[in-house]
């Protein structure tokens, strides 16, 4: 397989080789290129997937292809008509994808940082292959904390992989819920309590946020509380994205276009914007 030339515009056919059900409305897509390659994304940049017949939809990478393997990795919650045809594609159906779009979360800027990561909800998912980028290259970080929020335990997505991911020593997970099921050992409550918790070295940490915009907006406040520099916050930004090439303007945000500009930026860009009630 080569790497393709095809327009921006037209979608390439992806085959999904394996499905994984995460929780009762979302699922993890693995798809294999039929023919022509797609560049490979980088972690936080997003896809333009076609369910053929239905429509068309941005969705985040959460996982990249590997120098050995092809593989795009997405994880869809089904909220629509679009996503819902997604998120119920059976192993063999084909996929139009577009892409990849927009900006990604820098992690190789990052090298020699300590990483706070807070994920809500499907957040988790755009954050999955920065924390499979640790991993495959622990010692270029500092301290790494990942701390994950969902409405209950069967919420949460990638459970085997956070299981693991606390276990092991690499990095330090905490998992929050909003509603405690009996038996449930972990915090309860929302991800910017054990956020204010976390003891930082501000000037090294930088902070990557997804999530519903409150949440983000919240733990921003919390981290510009023990000092971290609002340029080394980065949010995940999410608008009605359509052409991911920024020609139609329905994802504009202020003087942003987040197909192009974003989806993740510094919160010092975004702070003024998310605090515009009209944008």
């Amino acid at each position: 397989m080569t790497e393709t030339t095809t327009s921006a515009m037209a979608p390439v056919p992806y085959r999904v080789q394996e499905r994984v059900s995460e929780n009762r409305d979302s699922s993890t897509l693995h798809l294999q290129p039929i023919r022509d390659v797609l560049s490979a994304p980088r972690p936080g940049e997003f896809m333009m997937m076609y369910a053929f017949g239905i429509g068309e939809v941005a969705i985040s990478v959460s996982g990249v292809p590997t120098d050995s393997d092809n593989t795009i990795t997405h994880t869809i919650r089904s909220v629509g008509a679009v996503t819902r045809a997604l998120h119920d594609a059976e192993v063999g159906m084909v996929i139009g994808m577009r892409g990849p779009f927009g900006t990604g979360w820098g992690l190789a800027e990052a090298t020699g940082r300590d990483l706070v990561l807070v994920a809500g909800g499907v957040g988790l998912a755009p954050l999955r292959p920065v924390v499979l980028g640790v991993l495959a290259d622990r010692d270029s970080y500092g301290t790494v904390t990942l701390i994950a929020g969902a409405r209950s335990r069967e919420d949460f997505l990638f459970s085997a992989e956070l299981q693991q991911w606390a276990q092991g020593e690499s990095i330090d997970v905490c998992l929050t819920v909003d509603i405690p099921l009996q038996g449930w050992p972990g915090e309860i409550g929302f991800v910017t309590e054990p956020l204010r918790r976390l003891p930082l070295r501000p000037e090294n940490t930088t902070a990557y946020l997804c999530g519903p915009e409150p949440m983000m907006r919240n733990c921003a406040n919390e981290l510009m509380n023990k000092c971290v520099a609002s340029s080394n916050i980065l949010v995940s930004l999410e608008r009605n994205m359509q052409c991911g090439v920024g020609w139609c303007g329905h994802c504009q945000l202020g003087p942003l276009l987040l197909c192009r500009d974003g989806p993740i930026v510094g919160y010092d860009v975004a702070q003024p914007l998310l605090a515009v009630q009209e944008l």
